[in-house]
């Protein structure tokens, strides 16, 4: 255990600097809530601009991390605090998702809380605490780590989706997600306390080594079978996963439509670098036991979510459906890899986050823009005849679409093709088939949107306005989805770069 002396011991020591993007976070957030009271109406657009200043610090600390990596070639992590932080190149690569769906988030958002008329210093300091614990969750190696990180996402997340306090719509999903979320995490503490009784401890690698050894000994422990599929639950709610996607859509529909943008991304990436973190380091002995499971809920959740897209009128609750069904692609690469032998399943999971963060933010921008002081912006409706109103707007929100159904040579083409391939290389050819099978569905139901933009006629008059913050948002992710389609190969080398150090695996590392 290390002792500090005095501050500048604790500075110049590593948990400083591992600990840094966390702590300008948290002086940014805490910094807003106070200046926001000093702030007249007029000027609180200065709030997001210091949340951006705030991100911006964060993102330079992160780099500071990532360079100590590139001077050490062979380092597979740093640990601090009594080995609960654990920073990694996998955790590094989440940062960087964390970070750019927050700051395109908050630029999304400055124009529609004016329309709203919630433009309160609150909401981006509730994003910068969100990005706090999603951090935690992705360079946790602790149970007690973990879970404070997942729930200061969780709560911070229950706010913002009931932001919009005169709206009953956003208050009910709030209240919904608040209840059934309180539900899973409470499923999820009692499976984590079961391995912690289990194991005796809550670091994953002892966890790990304590079930390999009582897999010997009892193959079949009901204790550790209740463990894993309580755990499970847990994990498989927060990623929206059928049958615990119930509160995705109602959330989603209810809540800022910027806010719907950032937890369809960045809260999604991580929930799943929790869910990584969580099967692929700590209860790999279990994965016999686990892996059928897994192909259960993905085929239900490519079925439960592509088919109830078909049927939906609200552009919002649409894209909450679709990002359940691409929850159940993602997880075949779970399936198909065991960050040991076959990681191209993991690699899969890790550039469909990358590329759907672009192209998810894109398509939200767009039903953001809608948003108007008379118009809601949100329904099939509103968006019919954008292409007369706004030819740009609309091709770029028919790129992203197309990049959302897997169409080459956009970025969406190759999330789905990593993880198509995963399961081939693995000879699971019956899941191969059914995914595309289902992607083809997908495709159907993102023309229904294409096709109210270019073949309808519009329903209202009223134009629609850009501000110069949701241009730029518009030409990041739009430039972002097509680069990535045509130019993937300096993407993929990054994320080959988050799991391996040298010519192994980091992950293989942190299991031998």
């Amino acid at each position: 255990m290390i002792v500090f002396n005095s501050i500048s011991d604790f500075v110049r020591s590593p948990e400083y600097l591992l600990a840094l993007p966390l702590l300008l976070l948290t002086l940014f957030g805490l910094g807003i809530l106070l200046i926001d009271l000093l702030l007249p109406k007029e000027w609180k657009r200065l709030n997001a601009f210091t949340a951006l200043v705030g991100l911006g610090f964060a993102t330079a600390a992160v780099i500071k991390i990532h360079l100590a990596f590139t001077r050490a070639v062979d380092v597979a992590y740093y640990s601090a605090f009594s080995g609960t932080v654990l920073v990694d190149r996998f955790a590094l690569y989440f940062f960087y998702l964390f970070l750019i769906g927050a700051a395109i988030a908050i630029i999304m958002s400055i124009r529609y809380l004016e329309i709203e008329r919630e433009n309160h210093g609150e909401f981006y300091a509730l994003v910068l605490f969100s990005v706090i614990g999603m951090m935690c969750m992705a360079c946790g190696y602790d149970l007690v780590l973990l879970f404070i990180g997942l729930e200061l996402m969780a709560i911070s997340t229950y706010v913002l989706v009931g932001f919009l306090r005169s709206d009953k719509r956003s208050n009910e999903a709030a209240l919904k997600y608040l209840i059934l979320g309180a539900f899973s995490s409470g499923i999820f503490a009692y499976g984590l306390s079961l391995f912690y009784g289990v194991a005796g401890t809550t670091n994953l690698a002892d966890i790990r080594i304590a079930l390999e050894q009582r897999m010997i000994t009892n193959p079949n422990d009901p204790v550790v079978i209740l463990a894993l599929l309580t755990t499970a639950t847990g994990l498989l709610f927060k990623i929206a996963a059928v049958p615990f996607h119930q509160w995705a859509p109602d959330a989603y529909e209810g809540a800022p439509t910027s806010i719907t943008g950032f937890m369809s991304v960045a809260v999604k990436a991580a929930a799943w670098a929790f869910l990584l973190r969580i099967f692929l380091f700590g209860l790999t002995p279990l994965r016999s036991m686990y892996v059928p499971l897994i192909v259960f809920v993905a085929i239900a959740t490519m079925t439960g979510g592509n088919l109830a897209a078909i049927t939906q009128s609200n552009t919002k609750r649409l894209l909450a459906y679709s990002s359940i069904a691409h929850v159940g692609y993602m997880l075949l690469g779970l399936v198909a890899s065991d960050g040991r032998d076959n990681q191209t399943g993991i690699m899969g999971i890790m550039f469909y986050l990358l590329v759907y963060t672009f192209m998810n933010l894109g398509a939200f921008a767009v039903i953001t823009s809608l948003r108007r002081r008379n118009i809601i912006g949100d329904d099939l409706d509103d968006i019919a005849g954008l292409y007369f109103k706004r030819p740009v707007e609309a091709i770029l929100m028919l790129v992203f679409l197309l990049s959302l159904a897997g169409i080459p040579p956009l970025a969406g083409f190759w999330g789905k093709y990593f993880i198509f391939l995963s399961l081939i290389q693995t000879g699971h050819y019956a899941l191969a088939v059914i995914a595309v099978a289902y992607a083809v569905i997908g495709l159907y139901y993102y023309m229904r949107i294409g096709n109210a933009m270019f073949m309808r006629q519009a329903v209202d008059e009223e134009p629609v306005r850009l501000s110069p913050g949701m241009s730029f948002v518009l030409g990041v992710t739009g430039v972002a989805t097509i680069g990535i389609g045509i130019f993937p190969n300096f993407f993929i080398r990054a994320v080959n770069w988050s799991l391996s150090v040298g010519q192994n695996s980091a992950i293989a590392q942190m299991l031998k």
